[in-house]
């Protein structure tokens, strides 16, 4: 474990989608309950609530919520280009950047969480945990956007932690 970085991690996948449904996906409040939250409100700079149709833009807010949890994950969003790129805090003070990448037919969707304190309590939550979260969220937005199948446990009768929550 000497070599392990625990201050950042990529994930890749592969997805046969377009390019503008992708980025959607990420900057819809609309989009992104489809597949990664149960909850996504957006806030412009002013403060006001924006739309559940409206592509977020940088300076944007966010307040995120997940079926069976009950915590509301609080961030701000760094960068969205328009196209290919996004930034987001999550997890405190982390980044997440999000790049996605036209592959003949499909979309390359990297996802890097960095800026990961080496507390262990970060170590274990953090890089580890949210590694896990992601790896699976991933595959669900592969599965939504190709097949239209939600593999999130939605029922409250079977609690956290699961491998589809």
């Amino acid at each position: 474990m000497k070599n392990f970085d625990w201050t950042q991690f990529t994930l890749r996948i592969v997805v046969s989608a377009k390019m503008e449904t992708l980025y959607n996906a990420w900057t819809k409040a609309s989009e992104i309950k489809k597949w990664f939250l149960s909850g996504a409100d957006y806030y412009d700079a002013g403060k006001n609530k924006v739309s559940e149709e409206t592509r977020i833009q940088k300076g944007y807010t966010y307040e995120w919520s997940w079926y069976l949890y009950d915590i509301v994950e609080k961030g701000k969003i760094t960068e969205a280009n328009g196209t290919d790129f996004l930034q987001f805090t999550f997890a405190g003070e982390c980044l997440v950047d999000v790049r996605l990448t036209e592959k003949g037919e499909h979309v390359l969707v990297e996802l890097t969480q960095k800026d990961i304190p080496t507390d262990d309590d970060s170590k274990k939550d953090i890089r580890l945990g949210c590694h896990q979260g992601w790896s699976f969220y991933l595959v669900n937005l592969k599965s939504v956007y190709e097949g239209g199948l939600d593999l999130r446990n939605k029922l409250p009768e079977f609690r956290p932690p699961m491998v589809n929550n």
